[in-house]
């Protein structure tokens, strides 16, 4: 039996003596008996609510319920709408997609699930609407989904038939100089931090932080993702192998429960509630509404090591890998570097590093002997030149400031009115309404870069392209990092194979958007599940030097069997009854969420004997 059988099997142990009472019980306040809690109801159906009850709940949230339709919808009848032609224009502008709730940021994956409204949202304005919504939702059974940034390619932030929560209006930010959590006056030192909303993306927390405030809040590297999600799912950003987690950095979190209660959740109140926000996944426990996250004191630079190298023959490129991780381990493999190197299968390394705390020269000085070792041996050619560029930290999310000392780099929110500080990546604009083929992820042990595993490392990511291009995301493991990062991110619900993990190793394809509604043929679904077939072989040959690697709950396999092991390892037991605590009628569901194996896979079932 191996590790995860053996999990599989504890996992079963904590549920038997709190399960057996409550199904005879009542559940919380405003609940129902556990067991006898009924499958969800759809529009049809004799149970679903009537207008009366819907026009209520609209007088209820101030008149903020709106019926959904996808803007995608009118293009079949008439593709001059002006709904239709504004979506088709702005197809490639997540700030677009994020401000319809009608969309989200993936339009679908092959064979698991498309992107398809709600029947109703909420667009919560506070936390008034959200209990609103809430109460409402379960009441009426009325399967209920939560969306801020829309980014889950989970395909956890919509569902047909059902009641969204949408908190992307929740979006103000706040710094302090010197915030206490509740409840913990005496018990905690005062320290910097911020408060943002529930519907705050990364770039809004960066541009009040670090580009008005000089400090540094731990985050996400793509600048449209929600706060709050990210928060949830574990959250790693460029710079997370100096400053951790943006889990390990939360300070406290306003959330309503499945009871309809808000309450507050940090180390001193509602801890058990505190640690399960931490990592246990997003929409699972309740509804985040804001989060207080700690700052830190910001370097001087920032920097970026770009280019791309290719190899003459699979000899060579072999070599290349070995020379590679061999390299990472001896020179990048601490707290300065982050980000990835991609091993396609054309026999091209990608390198786009990124570091933290040093000067242009530095960088420089420690990539020479690497890329020197290339420039020697004719077998190699630059298919893209190495380029290394630091600038001041401050500047890194500064709208102005990108667009005019480097315009390549960002794509602005090209909408009339548009915030001027709403920037993406360039790099990251190809994911934006992406239909996925397939995406796996595995945490890498560190132990895998000792010299005596660095061959058969070389070796399994050499056969891993040869079936499809993967990349390592060394900032998305923590090994390395500080220790005082490692221990805080061992006190949250994330998988602990992050902590001695030298990175994330992800694969992945995607087609362009597939929208329901859209003009033209739709995805081509010969080849999306020809390129599924093809990462998931390339993710076995990899995994041939870690069995047993964990995976990233928000970069992981929609297909993923052991997903209670795999997201969250030995940690589950306890979110699993944190889940009983707060929510035992299971008000809040996502596919693969704490608590969704007593569910059909559409979430509208529950199933016997769970």
């Amino acid at each position: 039996m191996n590790r995860r059988d053996l999990l599989k099997a504890a996992l079963a142990i904590p549920f038997l003596p709190a399960v057996l009472p409550r199904m005879l019980a009542p559940a919380r306040a405003g609940g129902m008996p556990f067991a006898a809690f009924p499958s969800r109801v759809r529009p049809g159906d004799a149970a679903w609510p009537s207008a009366a009850s819907w026009e209520a709940l609209k007088r209820d949230v101030g008149g903020r319920l709106l019926k959904l339709e996808s803007p995608f919808a009118r293009c079949a009848v008439t593709p001059t709408h002006a709904a239709c032609s504004e979506a088709l224009a702005h197809l490639k502008n997540p700030y677009y997609l994020g401000d319809q709730p009608a969309l989200t940021q993936t339009s679908g994956w092959v064979d698991a699930w498309i992107s398809q409204p709600s029947a109703y949202a909420v667009a919560a304005e506070s936390a008034a609407d959200v209990v609103a919504a809430v109460n409402f939702a379960r009441e009426h059974h009325v399967r209920l989904v939560v969306k801020g940034g829309g980014h889950s390619y989970q395909g956890t932030s919509d569902a047909p038939d059902s009641l969204l929560v949408w908190t992307r209006h929740m979006n103000d930010v706040t710094l302090h100089d010197a915030f206490v959590g509740h409840g913990c006056a005496g018990r905690q030192v005062p320290q910097p931090a911020v408060t943002v909303g529930a519907g705050a993306m990364w770039i809004d927390a960066y541009d009040a932080v670090t580009t008005h405030g000089g400090r540094y809040v731990q985050g996400g590297g793509c600048t449209t993702v929600g706060v709050a999600g990210l928060v949830q799912s574990g959250g790693f950003g460029s710079f997370s192998k100096n400053y951790g987690s943006a889990a390990a950095g939360l300070l406290e979190a306003e959330i309503v429960t499945a009871d309809g209660e808000v309450r507050i959740a940090n180390a001193c109140t509602n801890p058990d509630l505190f640690w399960g926000i931490k990592g246990g996944g997003g929409g699972s426990l309740g509804v985040v509404t804001r989060l207080t996250l700690r700052t830190r004191e910001l370097p001087e630079t920032f920097g970026v090591v770009s280019g791309a190298i290719k190899a003459s023959s699979d000899t060579a490129y072999r070599e290349l890998i070995v020379r590679a991780i061999a390299f990472y381990h001896s020179a990048l493999f601490n707290p300065c570097w982050g980000e990835q190197m991609v091993f396609r299968s054309d026999n091209t390394l990608r390198i786009s590093m990124l570091f933290q705390g040093l000067e242009q020269k530095q960088a420089e000085q420690t990539w020479a002997p690497f890329l020197d070792w290339v420039r020697a041996r004719k077998e190699y050619t630059f298919a893209s030149e190495a380029k290394i560029l630091s600038l001041p930290a401050r500047h890194f999310w500064d709208a102005g400031f990108l667009q005019k000392y480097a315009p390549a780099a960002v794509v602005a929110d090209d909408r009339q009115g548009a915030p001027r500080n709403h920037v993406l990546w360039a790099g990251d604009q190809g994911q934006v309404g992406q239909f996925l083929h397939g995406y796996k992820s595995a945490w890498m042990p560190a132990s895998l870069l000792r010299k005596d595993r660095q061959a058969a490392l070389a070796d399994a990511v050499f056969a891993s392209t040869r079936q499809w291009e993967m990349a390592f995301h060394f900032n998305k493991g923590l090994a390395g990092a500080p220790a005082g990062e490692i221990a805080a991110a061992r006190d949250t619900a994330t998988n602990p194979a992050v902590l001695d993990a030298f990175a994330l190793a992800i694969i992945a394809g995607e087609g362009p958007p597939a929208f329901p509604g859209m003009p033209g043929p739709g995805p081509d679904l010969t080849v999306a599940r020809e390129a599924a077939r093809g990462i998931g072989k390339a993710m076995d040959a990899l995994l041939k030097v870690a069995p047993q690697a964990g995976s990233y709950v928000s970069e992981s396999d929609y297909f993923e069997r052991d997903w209670q092991a795999a997201f969250w390892g030995a940690n589950y037991p306890r979110l699993a009854a944190i889940k009983r605590k707060y929510d035992p009628a299971s008000v809040f569901f996502v596919h693969h969420g704490v608590g969704s194996e007593a569910w059909s896979a559409d979430g509208f079932t529950r199933l016997a004997n769970r």
